[in-house]
């Protein structure tokens, strides 16, 4: 009979089809039903990890009319705060995606796994492209025009051309067949996959931010609007990162 360190080891190797298995299933020891449920568990969430994967790329493949179209998905960072630029990414995945197996809404990963996934994504993809939307363009723009602009300018920088454009709720004025879906992110395998380089690519740059201004925290908050740094703005007053057509950032100069 194997010891439950044996056991321990053999489940972290295992594919689940070898014949030890049957025996292990009938093993009584507190110890080693214990370890058996922990495996199945962790088996049943990669199974499901794999099926939404799946699901994200017939999606995607859906909008497609033929086998070699290309699709881009397009997302953005930052429309949000009160601070630093909007980013926006526009992302070809080629069609073998297994590396990317785990790739969800940015929003649903820890920030580790949002950067090993931006690593993979960058080495695997067919083509990507990342757009900074400065503050100024944001207040000159509004956050909405100035977030469609930068997609725009992220689908245009991609050395491949796709043919089809999917975009996380937004409607771009590009010659490309273009798709706007609700949710993008939680669907689109290439939405994601473009969620996950806009979201680490802004985050770097506000922790560079934070080198220059380390009094308001922004690799804390990421120039969102918290108690914390809505005290730093009226403490300090507002760089000139800061979004001035944005409150309550408009009403703290006004008062000034």
């Amino acid at each position: 009979m194997l010891s439950l360190k044996e056991i321990k080891e053999k489940l972290e190797q295992s594919s689940g089809t070898e014949t030890w298995i049957t025996e292990l299933e009938q093993d009584e020891r507190i110890g080693a039903r214990k370890l058996w449920t922990s495996w199945k568990r962790k088996q049943q969430l990669v199974l499901l990890e794999r099926q939404a994967h799946e699901e994200k790329m017939v999606f995607d493949r859906s909008y497609c009319s033929r086998d070699n179209d290309l699709v881009a998905g397009v997302d953005e960072a930052g429309r949000g705060p009160l601070a630093g630029p909007v980013v926006t990414a526009a992302v070809i995945l080629q069609q073998n995606t297994e590396d990317l197996i785990g790739l969800d809404d940015s929003k649903q990963l820890s920030r580790n796994k949002r950067n090993e996934l931006a690593t993979t994504i960058k080495q695997k993809a067919i083509a990507y492209s990342i757009h900074f939307q400065s503050v100024e363009k944001i207040d000159e723009l509004n956050i909405y025009e100035a977030t469609k602009q930068s997609m725009t300018e992220a689908v245009l920088s991609l050395e491949a051309r796709p043919n089809v454009v999917l975009v996380d709720a937004m409607k771009l004025p590009i010659d490309i067949e273009t798709h706007s879906i609700i949710k993008g992110d939680a669907k689109s395998l290439a939405i994601a996959a473009a969620s996950i380089l806009a979201k680490t690519a802004r985050d770097e740059y506000m922790d560079q931010l934070h080198e220059q201004f380390p009094m308001y925290l922004f690799n804390k908050h990421a120039g969102y609007g918290t108690k914390l740094h809505i005290e730093m703005i009226e403490q300090y007053g507002p760089t000139q990162h800061h979004r001035t057509t944005f409150e309550p950032i408009k009403s703290i100069l006004r008062m000034r």
